[in-house]
C-alpha cells in the first residue's frame, strides 16, 4: 500500500521527537566532548559516524549488535562514556546514528 501525504506527515512528525530526543541524549551523555565539532583527539563526529553506519539501516538486529559493541570495553578501548551507558541509551543512540543523526 503506497503512502499518502497524510501518513508521510504522520510518519515526519512521530520522527521528529525521537531525532531531538537522541540528539539531546548525545549531549547530555557527554557524547558531544568528543563526537562534537570538532571532534576531539581521534574521535569521528556524528557526521561522519552517520554516513559510516548508515549501509546497517536495512540490517536487521545490526542496531542491537552495534549498540552491543558501543559499550563493550575492547571494541574502542576502554572508552569509560561508552561503558557506562544503559543497554537502551546505547540502542537510541545506535539507532540516531544509522539513520543520520541529525
Amino acid at each position: 500500500m503506497p503512502f499518502n501525504r497524510w501518513t508521510w506527515l504522520a510518519l515526519c512528525l512521530a520522527l521528529a521527537p525521537a531525532a531531538h530526543a537522541s540528539s539531546q541524549l548525545a549531549l547530555d551523555k557527554g557524547c558531544m566532548g568528543c563526537h562534537g565539532n570538532p571532534p576531539q583527539k581521534k574521535a569521528p563526529t556524528f557526521a561522519q559516524l552517520a554516513v559510516d553506519y548508515a549501509r546497517h539501516a536495512n540490517d536487521p538486529g545490526a542496531d542491537v549488535r552495534l549498540a552491543e559493541q558501543l559499550r563493550a570495553r575492547h571494541v574502542f578501548g576502554s572508552i569509560r562514556a561508552h561503558e557506562t551507558l544503559t543497554p537502551d541509551s546505547a540502542l537510541t543512540l545506535v539507532r540516531w546514528i544509522i539513520h543520520g543523526a541529525p
